[in-house]
């Protein structure tokens, strides 16, 4: 079994079995499509050459997390966490353009928190600092785009080898970090995979929310008042079978509309960034996963 049956399979059994979360199969067939995933030029490096632009997003992807941190850090106007730190990132790479391999293996927390505008004692920073090393080490002396090409052209076999090569991929039962990076090079416009669509949607807190605030996700009253009252969410029971029902009804809902989840997943995020669910809490998880 690969890496992406294994995550249907793992969230299809937790949402059986689930105490927290349930989906209301009547709303299934009430998500609406949005607009066709795109990287935006503006937050992303999408001008250079290709292997520069690989080697941004792997550099991107692997720093693609902390959203439970994401209220506490300093955001450029108007911009998400996610966004502050991608367009941060862009900036270094127009301006001096990215770190080799070799000079991620060392890199520490105050050089990252100065390129990202951030306070160095900040606790995300080391993690971010950690995670890029981990890149290094993984890369060793390949470039980016002889990573990707390592992958032999498969969406899922990267995947499999960045949850297998670095410690803060492998999130066992979803891999969301893992298999938005093939994702995003085909977004990018770097590498050709011929089974973008066997992946499933990159759970995170973001679109079970979206989820949750469209009446798809119903969850428990205690949950809930916990969510909504701002408070932080440990790892653990509740925190999984959120995402898990999130991964199983979109599978469901991108059966109905005969679109790829990852395509789904692109229009529940980007529907996500609106007024009207940024007004509620979504769940916060300190977490290096999403």
């Amino acid at each position: 079994m690969g890496l992406c049956d294994e995550v249907r399979r793992s969230c299809a059994q937790l949402t059986e079995s689930a105490r927290w979360v349930s989906i209301d199969l009547g709303r299934l067939g009430s998500v609406e499509p949005g607009p066709t995933p795109e990287l935006d030029p503006e937050h992303h490096y999408l001008e250079g050459s290709p292997e520069e632009v690989a080697m941004y997003i792997l550099t991107l992807d692997a720093i693609n997390f902390g959203s439970g941190w994401f209220p506490t850090l300093r955001k450029r106007e108007g911009c998400s966490g996610y966004h502050t730190v991608a367009w941060a990132l862009t900036d270094r790479f127009r301006s001096q353009g990215g770190w080799p391999p070799e000079q991620l293996c060392s890199i520490d927390a105050a050089e990252l928190a100065h390129v990202l505008g951030q306070d160095p004692e900040h606790e995300l920073m080391e993690l971010y600092a950690r995670a890029l090393r981990d890149l290094g080490w993984f890369m060793g002396e390949r470039s980016a785009l002889a990573v990707v090409r390592a992958a032999g052209g498969s969406a899922e076999r990267l995947a499999e080898q960045l949850a297998v090569g670095m410690p803060f991929f492998d999130d066992r039962g979803f891999y969301k970090r893992a298999q938005i990076v093939s994702s995003d090079l085909a977004l990018a416009g770097i590498g050709e995979f011929t089974d973008l669509d066997l992946l499933t949607i990159f759970a995170d807190n973001l679109v079970p929310h979206v989820l949750r605030v469209d009446g798809v996700l119903r969850y428990h009253p205690d949950l809930a008042a916990h969510i909504d009252a701002g408070k932080l969410l440990e790892a653990g029971e509740q925190e999984g079978e959120i995402r898990a029902c999130a991964v199983h009804a979109c599978e469901q809902i991108a059966g109905r509309l005969g679109v790829a989840p990852r395509v789904l997943d692109g229009w529940l995020w980007n529907r996500g960034q609106e007024a009207r669910y940024k007004a509620i809490q979504r769940h916060r998880t300190r977490t290096v996963f999403y």
